[in-house]
């Protein structure tokens, strides 16, 4: 009867394990199906195509990671690649010194309870968010130009017109003045993440700083700011992936070519030209693949350095 009454107990573990199984196939089968498709398969396809060389006639031929060495030291190839790369950091720090701030500062103002109108605020600065890339950067070069724009005449109507100058039209200055589009654009992103996050602080914490005399800019950097910072590390390193993934603004304002003289060029208008090509520069989708490939190892190393060392030592902080 023992021997009954396990072999029964078995079976019942067996089909509830066989449920279970079915019952997970069933819901994320086709999540992971999609998702190996659109994402896994092509990372891994242009990981393999990096390490090809397009012969003649389109024969490929494994050249293992020569590909890597002409992109990193081959002068034709690496003076553009370290150019897109410094560019990218830049791209990358203006947003996390200037951005980031500003979303936390906004943050906190808006999570004032007496605020009045913030949720009309909070609408007005998410909404550039919402626009495309295209209507921003269209709208932005008609604001800065120097021939029809109303930059020039909004700055001498508060006497400072001799700052004024084609700040998309220099060297020194087109990829910041870009940068700092991409900051007004972007802003809500980061307000909305860090302003979730103060509304979430326990009313009795703040609270209990008022009652020892603390006011709201002394409660915000000691009481509420130590409580957010596992979510500005993840506005962090999501400004990180975005920056280092992006495209679309500098395209549309300066084209493929990233101009003036490449003074742009970030990493994702470089692998635009160099896979498919631009005028009369030829597309080369094994270098394409290198640079893409490159562009995913500095991603992963960044979000590798945030989740091991960074978000440990908020984590222990915050406990």
């Amino acid at each position: 009867m023992a021997e009954g009454t396990a072999a029964r107990g078995s079976d019942v573990i067996g089909t509830s394990r066989a449920s279970h199984a079915l019952m997970l196939l069933f819901f994320l089968g086709p999540a992971v199906a999609i998702y190996t498709l659109f994402s896994i398969y092509p990372l891994i396809a242009t990981i393999v195509l990096s390490t090809f060389d397009e012969g003649q006639g389109g024969v490929r031929s494994f050249v293992g990671l020569d590909n890597f060495r002409t992109l990193l030291f081959d002068p034709l190839w690496s003076k553009p690649f370290w150019n897109a790369l410094l560019n990218n950091c830049l791209f990358f720090l203006i947003h996390m010194l200037v951005q980031n701030p500003i979303g936390i500062a906004l943050a906190a103002l808006l999570s004032l309870p007496r605020l009045p109108f913030r949720t009309g605020y909070r609408t007005l600065i998410f909404m550039p968010t919402m626009l495309s890339v295209v209507i921003i950067g269209f709208i932005w070069q008609l604001i800065l130009s120097p021939l029809w724009g109303i930059s020039k005449g909004f700055l001498n109507f508060f006497g400072l017109g001799s700052l004024f100058a084609p700040w998309l039209g220099q060297e020194e200055s087109a990829l910041v003045t870009l940068s700092l589009i991409s900051v007004w654009q972007f802003v809500g992103m980061p307000m909305i993440l860090i302003y979730t996050a103060l509304l979430a602080i326990p009313d009795d914490l703040t609270d209990a700083a008022t009652v020892d005399g603390l006011n709201q800019i002394r409660t915000f950097f000691y009481v509420k700011l130590p409580l957010i910072l596992p979510t500005i590390g993840l506005v962090s390193i999501l400004t990180f992936v975005g920056n280092f993934n992006a495209f679309d603004l500098i395209y549309a304002v300066k084209g493929a070519l990233a101009g003036p003289n490449f003074a742009s060029d970030i990493m994702g208008t470089l692998f635009y030209r160099t896979f498919f090509g631009y005028q009369l520069q030829v597309g080369d989708p094994a270098m394409g693949s290198a640079v893409a490939t490159l562009m995913f190892i500095i991603i992963l190393i960044g979000v590798m350095i945030y989740l091991f060392v960074i978000q440990r030592r908020i984590q222990r902080y915050s406990f």
